[in-house]
């Protein structure tokens, strides 16, 4: 368990890392990474604003570099650690790509998917995710709270 929670943060680190690139970038600071094998496969933060694209976002980016790297349309075996819960349609991609595991920093109180405002596990899709929540949760949050403080002003 404590190897866990280790490699929970390690990724989860790694993913804060992206969500500042993101807040440099003046985007909203997400990151997010896919693991397969305990190791970082793919990476994504937020481009909604750099590429005009409201499906830019840090999950939807890092699934389709894991699909790539994989070469296959399933995350079989793999996690994906992002500092802010999953929206509605993060949520839905992590479904069809099968992934098995995810793991969030912040909660989205607004549009989170996995149990904030809707936890699509509840709706008996066709596949089911395993979550772990709360890790780095003050760091996550942090970030976001900065940048819209930030853009306030």
């Amino acid at each position: 368990m404590v190897e866990k929670k280790k490699r929970e943060i390690i990724f989860m680190e790694e993913a804060i890392k992206l969500a500042l690139r993101a807040y440099e970038e003046d985007e909203i600071p997400v990151g997010a990474v896919v693991t397969y094998e305990n190791r970082v496969i793919a990476k994504g933060y937020n481009q909604v604003e750099k590429l005009n694209d409201p499906t830019a976002h840090a999950e939807m980016i890092a699934i389709t570099a894991a699909c790539e790297y994989l070469k296959t349309k399933w995350l079989y075996n793999c996690t994906l650690y992002v500092t802010l819960e999953p929206c509605i349609m993060c949520a839905g991609a992590l479904i069809l790509s099968r992934i098995d595991n995810i793991v969030f920093g912040a909660l989205d109180p607004k549009s989170g998917a996995f149990g904030s405002k809707l936890d699509i596990n509840s709706l008996k899709l066709n596949h089911r995710i395993k979550v772990s929540k709360g890790i780095l949760e003050d760091n996550c949050s942090h970030i976001l709270k900065e940048f819209f403080k930030n853009r306030r002003k």
